[in-house]
């Protein structure tokens, strides 16, 4: 039988110390790159379909392995969130893709997307790479007074969920939405989002 076809992602994307490869609750990661994080333990591959961020866990593990990374970890304050959601537009426009929802959390971000001509994992490197070049015109890229090998700002990877269906597309937009009032901050609205 085959699967409906893909129409739409819920897109992942997170910053620089967000989730690491050996995290205790699992990760998206095969292999633990850096040499300081291997201390720490293997690299952590599941594949839930669910996010296992509520899982329990060693949090002072996960927090001991943070804070021995070679940079500290993005945390982007309001004004550079303002610069990744302009790098954000500009990259949607130039691909001709549909945003239906988009959430900017200081480490990571969510974004409901129709399907690109590009595969998605290249879209989300566009969104990236236009979210540093805003950062950088600004002047508000989070190691800015870094100038020779500056450090990535957004971290290896992405992770999305094909979407096929009307009910998978209102989920994800639902989620994306109340995505920011759960962490504590206010609901989002940004302009080139249109509303499914």
């Amino acid at each position: 039988m085959a699967h409906p076809p893909v129409v739409a992602y819920h897109l992942i994307i997170t910053c620089y110390g967000f989730w690491l490869p050996n995290d205790p609750r699992g990760s998206n990661s095969t292999h633990v790159w850096a040499q300081v994080l291997k201390q720490f333990g293997p690299a952590t591959k599941v594949n839930a379909r669910r996010s296992v961020a509520h899982v329990p866990h060693d949090r002072q593990a996960r927090f001991a392995a943070k804070r021995a990374l070679k940079h500290p970890p993005i945390r982007f304050s309001g004004h550079q969130a303002q610069c990744v959601a302009k790098g954000f537009k500009e990259a949607l426009h130039r691909e001709h893709v549909t945003c239906l929802a988009c959430s900017i959390l200081p480490d990571h971000s969510h974004l409901v997307v129709t399907r690109p001509s590009t595969p998605i994992e290249e879209f989300a490197v566009k969104l990236k790479t236009q979210s540093v070049h805003s950062l950088l015109d600004a002047s508000l890229h989070p190691y800015q007074q870094i100038e020779a090998n500056r450090p990535k700002i957004w971290a290896r990877g992405d992770r999305h969920v094909h979407l096929s269906t009307d009910e998978d597309i209102d989920r994800s937009v639902k989620y994306v939405q109340n995505n920011p009032p759960k962490h504590g901050f206010k609901p989002q609205r940004w302009s080139f989002v249109t509303p499914s």
